[in-house]
């Protein structure tokens, strides 16, 4: 992928520049034409100039002016934005486990789907990428270390099993250990990690509800923020979800707090996900696991924009020179 960006676009304004040059220009060609068609015999001006410059004396100015154009470009620092493969990268899932995603608004039920969808996710992962996978109810379980053995990482999401209570915030911070832990020691084998000796992961947390036990989700955040780590969020399931308490028998309505999800993305940087289907949620899945060994980089190409504007510059001189024997 190649997408422009300027990584400085308040200098920008410096367009205006131009654009001044531009209006002022027309302005006083549009005040010349008035003054000679008062003033001047045409016919006679035939006979004295034929051979006036016509369109040739704009040509220069408008030169003139998209150069200067691409100059206040250049100065905005213009970039190309490209991905590039990560010989090595880290994910780890946060799977929800607790006793809400036994609802069935999503067929056959959420806890299902997501296990579906999450293996589903491992089918699409580079090669070289290794998955860890946390699972969270009242507390936080590292159910597998981040490991390029995918088999075994398939299998213990099988194995997931749920309970009571929800704790968001301790799944992202053991996830964040989790990370750290797997960085280390992918460094010492001779692994990649970030500028800056930041670990290269990215958490993937999936949860139908909101915290309710450990701590809270903006502490949580904020320390995978400072670690430059981002948390991807999928609010799973519909607001019309219910389960059986298992205390009265009676039905629970079980929402999704997807506010609360998406702030936990939004603070670290990652993507904040909703999905109701079983459909919507493997191809999320699919569409981040083959995002995850990959970084966007900017290369900055002011050097280009400033060499172009340099050339129309000498152009609009030049022509000015050759037809005029001044400068615009």
């Amino acid at each position: 992928m190649h997408d422009f960006a300027f990584l400085a676009p308040g200098r920008l304004l410096l367009l205006l520049v131009p654009l001044a040059l531009g209006i002022a220009y027309l302005l006083l060609q549009a005040r010349r034409r008035r003054y000679a068609l008062r003033f001047t015999t045409l016919d006679l001006l035939d006979e004295v100039a034929p051979d006036r410059p016509g369109w040739r004396r704009h040509v220069p100015a408008v030169v003139l002016l998209v150069g200067v154009v691409v100059a206040a470009l250049a100065v905005a620092k213009p970039a190309v934005a490209r991905e590039t493969e990560e010989p090595q990268r880290i994910v780890v899932l946060a799977i929800d486990t607790s006793l809400s995603m036994q609802a069935t608004d999503v067929s056959p039920s959420r806890v299902d789907a997501a296990k579906a969808s999450a293996m589903e996710f491992l089918k699409t992962v580079p090669d070289g990428v290794a998955v860890g996978v946390v699972g969270f109810d009242s507390r936080a379980r590292q159910l597998i270390a981040p490991t390029t053995n995918l088999d075994a990482v398939q299998r213990t999401i099988e194995r997931a099993k749920l309970g009571q209570g929800t704790a968001i915030g301790e799944a992202v911070v053991l996830a964040l250990d989790s990370i750290e832990t797997a960085a280390d020691q992918l460094e010492t084998a001779g692994g990649v990690a970030k500028e800056g000796g930041d670990p290269a992961g990215t958490i993937v947390l999936l949860s139908d509800g909101e915290t309710t036990d450990g701590r809270p989700n903006d502490e949580a955040a904020a320390a995978a923020k400072e670690l430059g780590i981002a948390v991807n969020t999928i609010a799973f399931g519909t607001n019309g979800g219910f389960v059986e308490d298992p205390m009265t028998g009676e039905k629970v309505n079980v929402p999704v707090n997807e506010q609360a999800l998406a702030e936990v993305a939004r603070t670290t940087g990652g993507q904040a996900l909703r999905a109701e289907t079983a459909d919507e949620l493997a191809s999320i899945y699919e569409r981040l696991g083959r995002s995850v060994a990959v970084e966007v980089q900017r290369d900055e190409v002011t050097d280009w924009f400033a060499a172009i504007a340099v050339l129309l510059l000498a152009a609009a001189a030049t022509g000015s020179l050759v037809w005029f024997g001044r400068l615009p």
